[in-house]
């Protein structure tokens, strides 16, 4: 049985950053625990934030959150909620702040530690309408955390999993474009690609759900379209305006499920978290989707035509030349070797992402030898 569902309100617009404390109102939070990073907060958007309250001051902010988010960081930032007071968090930042703000939002009021709440434990039962409220604000076009049920997070034990609750999507998202302006080209491109990544991949998913899939076409076409301006000219409003939208629809289409592009990045990530989740799925598409186009769903439903059509590529057989040529096009490192992943990482790299919750999803079932040819076709 397929579950259709889109439960959160979003806020989009240049400028919506100023709707927060009238939201914060709304939902009944009176003492929020800003989370963040120490870049975002360097950048000065916390401080913009914060001022837009009566007293900046007396607000709490967490800026400790690590590029891939850990169990340890989601321990510290609960204690920088207990220690406030708080009643909400607002989390402002890329997919790392959003999703940590998850998982302090989880722990804040759930007993116990983080792997019990996972998805591959069974956790989706255990996490329960207690989780505290949550206003996200992306300052990244990337993940689209803030529309999603899920989070990924680092366990003490080192691995990289999944949490996936109603109850973990935020009660409001606030998607300004113009706190995106000054996102520096690289981290442009990578997130841009984690978003593309996304919408594919969910369009992929055999799950039956057909407003998701238009979802991710479209916001498939908006990503294609606009990333090499965005990452070339920063400062361009509508390109801006496009990936965020982007990053925003292919987390609305994350329920049909992901795939072997995101089982390897998270076992990657979880190996070795100086990785970029973004330009890990960068890397790794263009191999899922030729593995990807001869799964009986795909070929059934011409879905490889369909993505082919949605970014203007004549022949679906060459999608993931296509993907390469942009990759190139826009920075980003061409394998796995570039950014130190080896061969001798394989064995671990496969047993993590077989035991992935996105395993499951993706359309084509990879067993271990597949996953070895994928990565050795990054490398």
């Amino acid at each position: 049985m397929a579950i259709i569902n889109y439960i959160t309100t979003v806020q989009f617009d240049f400028g919506a950053l100023a709707l927060a404390p009238q939201e914060c109102a709304r939902l009944g939070i009176t003492r929020p625990l800003i989370v963040t990073d120490a870049g975002v907060r360097a950048a000065g958007l916390v401080d913009r934030l914060a001022l837009l309250f009566p007293e900046p001051s007396a607000l709490k902010v967490f800026d400790a959150t690590p590029p891939n988010p850990t169990e340890a960081a989601v321990r510290a930032g609960v204690a920088a909620y207990k220690d406030g007071g708080c009643d909400g968090i607002i989390a402002i930042g890329g997919g790392s702040p959003i999703d940590l703000a998850k998982g302090v939002a989880l722990l804040a009021t759930h007993a116990g530690d983080l792997l019990p709440y996972t998805a591959i434990e069974g956790g989706v039962a255990r996490i329960t309408p207690a989780v505290a409220p949550l206003i996200a604000i992306p300052t990244t076009a990337g993940t689209g955390s803030e529309v999603g049920r899920g989070a990924i997070i680092i366990v003490d034990d080192g691995r990289k999993l999944g949490f996936l609750s109603p109850y973990l999507v935020p009660k409001l998202a606030i998607c300004d474009p113009e706190l995106t302006l000054g996102l520096p080209p690289r981290l442009t491109a990578a997130t841009g690609m984690d978003a593309i990544s996304h919408c594919i991949e969910t369009f992929l998913a055999s799950a039956f759900n057909p407003p998701a899939d238009g979802i991710a076409l479209d916001g498939l076409a908006r990503g294609w379209a606009h990333i090499e301006t965005a990452v070339k000219n920063g400062a361009d409003r509508e390109a801006r305006k496009h990936m965020l939208a982007a990053s925003m629809q292919g987390a609305m289409a994350f329920q049909k499920g992901l795939g072997c592009v995101h089982s390897l990045s998270h076992a990657i990530g979880g190996l070795d978290p100086r990785t970029h989740h973004g330009t890990l799925n960068a890397i790794l598409l263009p191999v899922v989707l030729a593995f990807n186009a001869e799964a009986p769903s795909v070929k059934a439903e011409n879905r490889m035509a369909r993505i082919a059509g949605a970014i203007g590529v004549a022949d679906p057989a060459s999608l993931p030349d296509a993907v390469r040529a942009l990759n190139r096009r826009i920075g980003l490192p061409e394998g796995l070797a570039a950014i130190g992943v080896g061969a001798e990482m394989f064995p671990q790299i496969i047993e993590r992402a077989l035991a992935d919750h996105t395993h499951k999803t993706n359309p084509r079932e990879a067993s271990p030898a597949d996953y070895e040819a994928m990565l050795r076709a990054s490398l």
